[in-house]
């Protein structure tokens, strides 16, 4: 499969792609419901709350984070995570962009 040439589309529509690419996975829909139901800072109770190894939520944290859907911030031996306000308000109009685009032809196959 050829590499996507990223540079033939918009600025939006690349960043779109990486966050929703970013949540295509159970565990992270599940990390984002988590702190998004908490309305706070989450600091290292994901373990816990999602049953999968530290080692694996790290890694679930660190690819919401390189695209933009989590901020985190170091307290002591622990890193909190919320949801970037700005990515997500992106993310959101976007989306309904998206959604609202579609008008439902009658004439289609």
């Amino acid at each position: 499969m050829g590499t996507t040439k990223t540079e033939i589309f918009t600025e939006e529509q690349n960043k779109l792609a990486l966050m929703l690419k970013a949540m295509a996975h159970p565990a992270r829909i599940a990390i984002l419901q988590h702190i998004i139901s908490a309305n706070a800072c989450i600091c290292g109770d994901l373990v816990e709350e999602l049953g999968l190894a530290q080692a694996t939520i790290s890694q679930h944290l660190k690819e919401l984070k390189n695209a933009g859907l989590i901020q985190g911030t170091i307290e002591g031996v622990s890193i909190c995570y919320c949801i970037e306000p700005t990515a997500w308000a992106m993310l959101n109009k976007e989306l309904s962009n998206f959604f609202r685009a579609y008008n439902n032809p009658k004439t289609c196959c």
